[in-house]
């Protein structure tokens, strides 16, 4: 469902946004489907409740889901990726962290292009704005 790294420099919180989002993409999520409560989810996870809410809270916050007041938290019908500027920082960023510690461990230019193309690849038809 959704892998946590402990060990990972990114959030607990984030790492279920961003776990819920790729869920949706890939399809294991639908439109107006229930989730878990937060205390089920924090179960399944084996995690603190309040981690699982702050996730909650942030996936509302970016229109992933909604949540209707005694009846859950849902899939947002009206979900759709959209461009977020300050978003696409961090993501160059990360990616910029990736390639310099590929270098270091020996990948060429070339492995990495493979590697890039191969995971969007994984991605394809996912992102209905990609064109290329």
């Amino acid at each position: 469902m959704i892998d946590i790294d402990a060990t990972s420099s990114t959030p607990i919180y984030a790492q279920i946004v961003n776990g819920m989002k790729e869920g949706i993409l890939k399809g294991y999520f639908e439109p107006g489907e229930k989730l878990p409560s937060v205390r089920d989810m924090a179960k399944m996870l084996t995690l603190n409740p309040n981690t699982v809410q702050k996730a909650y809270k942030e996936l509302e916050r970016q229109k992933v889901v909604v949540t209707i007041q005694g009846r859950g938290t849902f899939i947002s019908e009206e979900y759709k990726p959209r461009k977020d500027e300050h978003k696409l920082i961090e993501v160059k960023e990360a990616f910029k962290k990736g390639i310099i510690e590929a270098f270091y461990m020996g990948f060429s230019k070339e492995e990495l292009i493979a590697i890039v193309k191969n995971l969007l690849d994984e991605m394809e038809g996912l992102n209905s704005n990609d064109k290329n």
